[in-house]
């Protein structure tokens, strides 16, 4: 067993209160603008742009640091399609039957149904994977734990870091989702999480007329 290695945590940056409140204000105002978009410009994203956001996800806190995930970027329009039919199959078979008539009730707000066009039209899907097992060089494997909550929390420093840098996203989350290995070509330690489409927002696009909770519905403090 290694024994653990420590050394000076030398960027962290105080602020005054004055200052962590408008910082927060700020931060707040900003992802209060951000909103879940179903209607994507075929516009490109620069290729870079998307990189650096997978870093700002890459930096996410991990069970043993095991950073157990994979994000495959899909812009190939050939994959695009496969993964837009494979998805569509298996969300017309929740729509309208598997799907429980409370869940469907919930959806109805949203105004989806089991057509997913944005899989095709935008110019970029993130496929984000779970490892359940990671496997070194040697061939030594090792099961991730908590590897759920770490991919949570890297996607949502994904969605963060996408909205933070000018472009606008879409969680979908078909099930079951094993098309996506077969598509990808993404071996059986790899879970598939969810697809991330990025893009730009079509001209016109328009968003449900929802709203989030308050503070009070959402935290208790002791």
């Amino acid at each position: 067993m290694r024994e653990p290695k420590f050394i000076p945590y030398t960027t962290f940056q105080e602020h005054s209160p004055e200052e962590m409140r408008d910082r927060a204000k700020t931060f707040r105002e900003e992802l209060q603008r951000r909103r879940t978009i179903r209607t994507f410009s075929a516009r490109p994203v620069p290729r870079e742009i998307i990189e650096e956001c997978l870093r700002t996800a890459g930096t996410a806190p991990s069970g043993a640091n095991m950073q157990p995930w994979r994000f495959v970027v899909v812009s190939d329009p050939d994959i695009k399609l496969q993964i837009r039919e494979a998805a569509e199959k298996e969300e017309r078979a929740f729509y309208e039957r598997r799907a429980s008539q409370e869940w469907l009730e919930a959806l109805a707000p949203l105004g989806t149904d089991w057509h997913k066009p944005f899989l095709e039209e935008a110019p970029c899907l993130i496929v984000i994977f779970g490892l359940s097992k990671t496997i070194f060089p040697d061939g030594r494997k090792l099961k991730n734990y908590y590897m759920t909550e770490s991919v949570g929390i890297a996607t949502g420093m994904l969605i963060t870091a996408i909205h933070h840098a000018g472009l606008a996203a879409l969680t979908h989350t078909p099930s079951p989702m094993g098309f996506l290995n077969k598509i990808l070509k993404r071996p059986s330690n790899e879970r598939p999480f969810l697809v991330l489409v990025v893009g730009y927002p079509a001209e016109g696009t328009t968003v449900p007329d929802i709203s989030k909770k308050s503070l009070d519905e959402i935290a208790t403090f002791i």
